[in-house]
């Protein structure tokens, strides 16, 4: 009888010893969701979610550990974000990350979840936030706009290809806000006495009857404003100033990583990063209204003299010693 009765015991405690770590996770808190929302494609932005990513762990968050994040692609269709926004709020996440275009649709979606953004233009004039310093409401984020970037970038494009009368403009036409990019390229051109030609292209399609219009009328160089569909179709859009052998400036460095003749602008890697901090930073419990949107500090001239070459281009030299980096 009393070896049943310890047995008895011993079977309890057993059950009570299993049942207890499944009670103590059963009270720890969920982990917080955050969403990552994105106008592009996966397999494009890889560096970019991995810099995000690192923005987190720098705040001490690891996915998969201490936060859950849920990505929604929106494959470089307009019409699929407002459902994308509206499924990460249905999802209850914690915080926003919203790309360029993303954050438009998160804009309409909420006004009490935090969004961080990334964005390609001026979030003041976007209607983003109030201001720079106090944004004011449920946004915040990073903006990679300087206000003489545009300009600037078209000089570097002048230095570069010195006897081109005429420079072609393209411009993402898919962007229903395409910002004021257009009109300072436009600009710079007058003040340089150079003829500019603008065309938009919002498709394979349309890009490459763009470019085919650029090659007829003969421009010298082409512009080709920032845009994140041009950023997905890269290799299209090197492919094609291949083809045409139009030298191309781009703002972006992975384009001309990928080829492209020259880009001027800021490291995205690094405003992914810092989108990813200040998502860690929200969720430990500050504001976004009460952090200031951040803006680039350091812009990169990269050329790629590969492709100079097989354009036939020879890059000024003092052009090529003011260079972040030279691809040979």
């Amino acid at each position: 009888m009393a070896v049943g009765i310890g047995r008895r015991k011993f079977i309890a405690a057993l059950g009570c010893a299993t049942a207890w770590p499944l009670a103590a996770r059963a009270q720890q808190p969920a982990m917080p969701v955050v969403g990552f929302f994105s106008f592009g494609s996966s397999a494009t932005w890889q560096s970019f979610t991995a810099a995000f990513r690192q923005g987190l762990l720098e705040t001490g968050f690891v996915e998969g550990q201490n936060v859950l994040i849920e990505y929604r692609w929106a494959e470089d269709q307009n019409d699929r974000l407002p459902a994308l926004a509206a499924d990460l709020i249905q999802r209850r996440v914690a915080v926003i990350a919203a790309t360029p275009r993303a954050v438009n649709a998160a804009q309409a979606a909420t006004t009490t979840i935090p969004i961080v953004f990334m964005a390609g233009t001026d979030p003041v004039r976007a209607g983003l936030v109030a201001s720079l310093n106090r944004p004011g409401a449920n946004l915040t984020g990073v903006t990679i706009l300087a206000a003489d970037l545009t300009a600037k970038r078209f000089g570097l494009l002048h230095d570069a290809v010195p006897q081109a009368t005429v420079i072609g403009i393209l411009w993402d036409s898919s962007n229903p806000k395409p910002g004021f990019a257009v009109q300072e390229a436009q600009t710079a051109g007058r003040s340089l006495g150079i003829q500019t030609l603008v065309l938009g292209a919002g498709t394979d399609s349309e890009i490459e009857a763009a470019f085919a219009t650029f090659a007829r009328e003969r421009v010298g160089a082409l512009f080709v404003n920032n845009g994140f569909l041009f950023f997905d179709l890269r290799d299209r859009l090197i492919a094609l100033a291949a083809r045409y052998r139009i030298p191309a400036s781009y703002e972006l460095r992975e384009h001309a990583d990928a080829g492209g003749l020259m880009s001027y602008g800021p490291n995205l890697i690094e405003a992914y990063r810092q989108v990813g901090r200040y998502a860690g930073r929200i969720l430990k419990g500050e504001k976004p209204a009460d952090l200031p949107v951040l803006q680039p500090t350091k812009f990169e001239l990269v050329i790629n003299l590969k492709t100079a070459k097989s354009l036939g281009l020879d890059v000024p030299p003092t052009l090529l010693a003011t260079a972040d980096e030279v691809i040979e």
